[in-house]
C-alpha cells in the first residue's frame, strides 16, 4: 500500500517543523502548501495551529481557503489552534471560524491555583468513542502534551475532554473532521499512535 499523501495546510504559523518530522518519522513525506490543489487532492489533510485565531483566519481567507477548507471530504486533522479554527467563532480576536462545528472558543478563566496558558502534560477523558472513528483502538484516559490559553465547549461533537480549572473538549470530531487541542508530536508515543491511526483512517459519516 502507498503511503497516504498527506497535506499539511500553510495557516500561516510558525514552528511547522516538529508536526513534519512526526509524520516523516510514520513514513509518509507531507507536503506543506497553501494550493488548494494539492490540498483537495491529498488522501489525509492536516490544519496545524501555532499562533493567533485571527492572524490565522485572516491568512486562510486571502489564501481563500477559509470559504473551501469546510467542503473537504478527506480526513481532515486539526491541531491545537487548527482544531479550534473548526468552530464558528473564537474569542481570540472575535473573528469568525471555518464553522465546521457550532459553537465558541473562549479564553480559559483565571482562576485561583490555576495556571493560563494551560502548558504540559494531561489527561484525555473519553467520552462515547464511534466505532468507526480513528481512536477506536486508542481511547483510554492517555497524557498528552498541551499549550493554548483559550479552549472549545463541551458538545456533542466531544470524543474527549481534560480538565484544566474547567472542563474542555480536548478531540472533537464531526464527519471525516478530527480536532485534537494537545500536540501530538509532543506528545510520545501516544501521540505518535494517533498519527499513524490518523493516517490510516477513512472518510466516516457521522454527527
Amino acid at each position: 500500500m502507498n503511503a497516504p499523501e498527506v497535506a499539511i495546510i500553510d495557516s500561516g504559523g510558525a514552528n511547522i517543523n516538529s508536526i513534519v518530522f512526526a509524520f516523516e518519522r510514520l513514513g509518509c513525506t507531507p507536503v506543506f502548501t497553501q494550493d488548494w490543489d494539492q490540498i483537495q487532492k491529498a488522501s489525509h489533510v492536516v490544519l496545524p495551529g501555532v499562533g493567533a485565531a485571527a492572524a490565522a483566519m485572516s491568512h486562510l481567507t486571502s489564501l481563500g481557503l477559509a470559504e473551501k477548507i469546510p467542503r473537504l471530504t478527506q480526513p481532515v486533522l486539526g491541531i491545537c489552534l487548527g482544531m479550534q479554527l473548526f468552530f464558528e467563532r473564537s474569542e481570540e480576536g472575535d473573528v469568525a471560524g471555518l464553522g465546521v462545528l457550532p459553537g465558541t472558543v473562549r479564553r480559559m478563566a483565571n482562576l485561583p491555583g490555576i495556571t493560563i496558558p494551560h502548558m504540559g502534560w494531561n489527561s484525555n477523558q473519553f467520552e462515547a468513542v464511534p466505532s468507526d472513528s480513528m481512536f477506536e483502538d486508542v481511547a483510554d484516559q492517555r497524557f498528552a502534551y498541551f499549550v493554548h490559553s483559550f479552549a472549545a465547549p463541551l458538545g456533542p461533537w466531544t470524543i474527549a475532554k481534560s480538565h484544566h480549572g474547567d472542563w474542555f473538549s480536548s478531540i472533537v470530531g464531526r464527519k471525516n473532521f478530527v480536532g485534537i487541542q494537545f500536540h501530538p508530536e509532543r506528545s510520545g508515543s501516544w501521540g505518535s499512535q494517533l498519527l499513524r491511526c490518523f493516517l490510516q483512517w477513512k472518510c466516516v459519516s457521522r454527527v
